[in-house]
């Protein structure tokens, strides 16, 4: 009996689908200009928004207590305060955040090429949007990117028991779609969550999208593919088909 062929991908979103990075980017940019223009500061905007980046990367979810717009203005409350030594100023801090996260999402798109590119594979595999996060922040991200439409199913972490890199959520994509675990490809691009869930869950394949060809810690979970952009992931997954039928 041979190895069966891929069945389904399942996709991770931000900075696989989306770029993230560079719409959180513009969204600080903004806030700059607003900060600068309208409130006079200096280089105390560029030195408050370093700070919310840091306190953005370091986040921690609580999926079942936690309101994600108080806690992420709260982050520029603090930063605020940090930096001009001063009383704690809500209103200004909300004013940031939203500005932000306005910002954020205007830049959240999925670009044509992806667009075709996931229409022509959903015409031979199942397809499966597959993201960590606070739930209000990806179904807003989905939204905006109105990426629905493109995929047999959508689960997001912060309203699972479990986020990647349990197995327990791809265990339950799974069942989404009624395949097995040998069937499916796993495409992200963080090794800790995307690469390692797949490999903890025991998938067909792993791929991690290393678009800035970072050199991983030897300690790091060893992808079966490496690609640069999920444009390449065709030509991979008809490379894995490829082996499948030379083992039949």
């Amino acid at each position: 009996m041979g190895l069966s062929r891929v069945r389904a991908v399942f996709f991770d979103l931000d900075n696989t689908l989306i770029d993230t990075a560079a719409a959180s980017r513009s969204g600080m940019l903004e806030v700059i200009k607003l900060l600068q223009s309208k409130y006079h500061y200096k280089e105390e905007a560029k030195s408050i928004c370093n700070k919310v980046e840091v306190k953005l990367s370091t986040e921690c979810f609580y999926p079942s207590n936690t309101c994600i717009t108080d806690l992420r203005t709260s982050y520029w409350e603090e930063a605020i305060q940090e930096t001009k030594r001063g009383a704690a100023n809500r209103k200004l801090a909300e004013e940031c955040y939203f500005l932000w996260k306005s910002t954020r999402l205007q830049h959240m798109t999925l670009a044509e090429d992806v667009k075709a590119m996931l229409t022509k594979l959903r015409k031979e595999v199942h397809l499966l949007l597959l993201t960590n996060g606070d739930r209000q922040t990806q179904r807003e991200k989905i939204e905006a990117c109105a990426c629905q439409s493109f995929f047999d199913a959508i689960v997001v972490g912060g309203e699972q028991t479990e986020e990647k890199p349990s197995p327990s959520i791809f265990y339950y994509c799974c069942d989404l779609l009624g395949v097995q675990p040998g069937d499916c490809v796993m495409v992200g691009d963080t090794l800790e969550t995307d690469i390692q869930g797949g490999l903890n869950a025991g998938l067909k394949a792993t791929v991690w999208i290393n678009k800035n060809r970072i050199v991983p810690q030897k300690s790091s979970p060893v992808p079966n593919y490496i690609i640069s952009s999920v444009l390449d992931l065709p030509a991979v997954l008809q490379s894995i088909d490829c082996k499948v039928n030379m083992s039949d």
